[in-house]
């Protein structure tokens, strides 16, 4: 898919993802075409940038937006656990200049920012320096999963907490008359799905989904925190979503296994795919069919 750096029209509500495997980075000939870096979504609500997770495709999306990057950046976690924050020190077109600002969202610590923990992981012994010897300001800021976040601009996120171990938080965003939602880690209740996150995601033109498993993978996985693609297609059906996307991909999912399983799945819900690193979406555009190096992709745009 092509890497545009078009102006996006002030209406648009768009989705990039930076990475989409779950766990731990992948690499070699088996995740070329559905990518391994762990998780980093780039939202923007025309041209205002929201960053979801710091895992290590936020390495790239810093590459790619090195010249482009705000002075101010959004960083809303999911949670803290280590494929959702690694990238952090690496996001160097951001954290390399002391003229930038990065604010770091934290919603699954009852009301604590994501600073101690951060502090913790980033020091000696388990990395060589501390965030604090960075050039660029990092503030943090803490809320409650079920708050809705307002930024010094007026632009507003709503927020849901997901079960998941220590907690993980799911954001909703609205704009241009489109609905996105966000709902990973999340391991799906029984029964399904739950009254509270059926009404969050109600009438989304596009949520993102934790699919790490299959129904078969995930009995002797349960408690893990995680859910399948059936599940998410259950929960779309029942909330009247329009397109679904599955992310936070197995990394043992191999780019055949995950072409498999994508078919398997717009049997059921043809508006639905399996996301891949680097793919643009265009939220509450058409789903249709696109190809690339001869294979059949879902896509949105």
């Amino acid at each position: 898919m092509m890497m545009s750096k078009r102006p996006t029209p002030d209406s648009a509500l768009t989705l990039r993802f930076w990475g989409v495997r779950g766990s731990t980075p992948v690499s070699g000939p088996d995740y070329v075409e559905f990518g391994g870096s762990t998780p980093c979504l780039e939202i923007r609500c025309g041209e205002r940038l929201f960053l979801i997770d710091a895992g290590s495709g936020l390495y790239n999306c810093g590459q790619f937006h090195r010249e482009t990057l705000p002075k101010s950046v959004d960083l809303l976690f999911s949670h803290l656990h280590l494929d959702h924050t690694g990238g952090l020190p690496f996001f160097k077109p951001a954290v390399f200049d002391p003229e930038r600002t990065v604010h770091t969202y934290c919603g699954n610590l009852d009301g604590a920012s994501a600073e101690e923990a951060l502090g913790r992981l980033f020091a000696p012994p388990l990395f060589p320096v501390t965030l604090d010897v960075l050039p660029c300001t990092l503030k943090h800021h803490g809320f409650k999963a079920g708050e809705t976040l307002t930024f010094p601009d007026g632009m507003q996120v709503d927020t849901i907490l997901l079960n998941h171990p220590q907690g993980s938080v799911g954001y909703r965003f609205q704009h241009g008359g489109k609905r996105l939602c966000v709902i990973s880690d999340i391991e799906h209740s029984d029964p399904w799905p739950d009254p509270a996150l059926k009404a969050f995601v109600a009438g989304a033109d596009l949520m993102v989904y934790d699919g790490m498993f299959t129904d078969c993978e995930y009995p002797t996985c349960r408690g893990w925190g995680h859910s399948t693609w059936q599940k998410g297609v259950e929960l779309a059906r029942a909330a009247n979503v329009k397109a679904l996307g599955i992310i936070h991909l197995h990394p043992c999912h191999s780019d055949a296994r995950l072409r498999s399983v994508e078919a398997e799945m717009q049997a059921e819900m043809p508006a639905a795919f399996i996301a891949r690193e680097r793919q643009v979406v265009e939220v509450g555009a058409p789903v249709r069919k696109v190809r690339s190096k001869g294979l059949a992709l879902a896509a949105i745009a």
